[in-house]
């Protein structure tokens, strides 16, 4: 399916499909994409601002993932994406007002968001989110960032650029035909991002979620956007986004 433009409707709306597309995604994350030691829930709580799908292991003895579990290793299927940056030098450290990595539930291992206009509406909204995201990759939690909002005067190169800009500040510019953000974050150390640009009218590829360093599960987006178009959507207001002119 298509990505639509949801510059064309009120940004309540894309908060509407927003809310319906994270518990579509949790469903499918648990309906046996991530191994069966872990599991996701959407907008479940932890200390700072509260992100879109907290993807959590239970507690129990570390190791690694069996042959058996679901999941990838990077060395044996690196992710499919077109960019991959590797943050080899320094880790953005904050101070003791860190997010908090746990929960009573088990170990935060990983975070879903889904970006939304209000994250970019003001200088101080963008520098929350900026600041949350990346203190949790500074604190080992992996990310996939999902940002179909097209970039703003306050991130011209998207919101990928203005997260890694607090790990490495290189060189990153979207060409001008695809202007939506797709990161997935393996916290490491070091810190890599694995990105893929798409446009209004791709289908979203699956993009990987990192539960380890180097170990990934793919989320399945395309899937799950489809389904939350089709199943949740509102057939009354699909109209505005499906017509052209």
């Amino acid at each position: 399916m298509p990505i639509h433009d949801w510059t064309r409707v009120d940004a309540g709306l894309f908060h509407a499909f927003h809310q319906s597309w994270i518990v579509t995604l949790s469903r499918a994350l648990n309906g046996g994409v991530l191994p069966p030691d872990y599991f996701a829930l959407p907008e479940q709580s932890i200390r700072g601002p509260v992100p879109d799908v907290l993807t959590l292991k239970l507690s129990q003895e570390r190791g690694h993932p069996t042959e058996t579990t679901p999941g990838l290793a990077v060395a044996a299927a690196p992710p499919r994406t077109r960019l991959v940056r590797r943050a080899e030098e320094t880790i953005y450290v904050r101070k003791a007002d860190r997010i908090a990595v746990r929960h009573r539930h088990g170990q935060v291992v990983a975070v879903v968001e889904i970006v939304s206009p209000g994250n970019k509406a003001s200088k101080n909204e963008l520098r929350a989110f900026v600041e949350k995201t990346a203190n949790l990759i500074a604190q080992g939690v992996h990310l996939l960032v999902i940002d179909l909002i097209p970039p703003s005067k306050r991130d011209p190169q998207g919101i990928h650029k203005a997260i890694w800009d607090e790990f490495v500040d290189e060189d990153f510019e979207l060409s001008a035909d695809q202007r939506l953000t797709l990161a997935a974050y393996d916290a490491g150390p070091p810190p890599v991002a694995y990105v893929e640009p798409v446009a209004v009218g791709q289908p979203l590829p699956d993009m990987p979620l990192f539960l380890k360093p180097e170990f990934y599960v793919p989320a399945p987006l395309e899937d799950t956007y489809r389904t939350t178009w089709d199943d949740f959507f509102p057939a009354a207001l699909k109209g505005l986004l499906e017509t052209t002119g």
